[in-house]
């Protein structure tokens, strides 16, 4: 080594040098890239605590399956692709478990009737039952643009595919749900 200048040890061989059993090597492959990936994880999961967890979740992962990396791209952008995984998969879980409020009833108000509040959570139940008749790759597309008002370019990132994938899922998706919730429509 010539005096003065500093030999950078690559991703790649941190990696590789991780994977064989040195923590160190991932320590320093994490504090290269940890704001990288932190913004990736947080602009994903678009709470700090989910993105806090799931870059948690991520580093595992990485951690885990660092042997099996087989160098066909970057190791930071496989990193990126494990970070983003891993806050889909956490959105997932958190979806699963969110349940739908039940109506506040006041007791000065007038008495509401039960079969008012049936016909909406009906509703709910036929399109949550018509999304999960759709494949996965549908499914996140039309909870993503049309249910969380994302872009179609903001999703493709989020989903790691190209936009016009997104449109054609979108697409197909919608005209999956047209059919199983046709029986929805209102006579005019």
């Amino acid at each position: 080594m010539t005096r003065g200048i500093i030999e950078e040890v690559s991703d790649a061989e941190l990696l590789h040098a991780g994977a064989c059993g040195d923590g160190g090597a991932f320590g320093e492959l994490y504090e290269r890239h940890k704001r990288y990936l932190w913004s990736i994880a947080l602009r994903t999961a678009q709470d700090p605590d989910d993105a806090e967890d799931a870059l948690q979740d991520a580093l595992i992962s990485i951690v885990r399956t660092a042997g099996s990396f087989r160098c066909d791209s970057s190791v930071l952008v496989w990193m990126h692709r494990v970070v983003v995984n891993s806050c889909l998969d956490r959105l997932r879980r958190r979806k699963c478990h969110d349940g739908v409020p039940l109506p506040e009833f006041d007791c000065a108000a007038p008495h509401i009737a039960p079969e008012d509040f049936t016909e909406s959570i009906d509703l709910q139940l036929a399109i949550g039952r018509a999304l999960d008749v759709l494949p996965a790759g549908q499914r996140e597309a039309i909870i993503a643009v049309d249910l969380q008002g994302r872009s179609i370019e903001e999703t493709a990132a989020l989903l790691g595919v190209a936009p016009g994938t997104v449109k054609s899922r979108c697409a197909r998706g919608r005209h999956k749900l047209a059919l199983v919730l046709g029986h929805l429509r209102l006579d005019d």
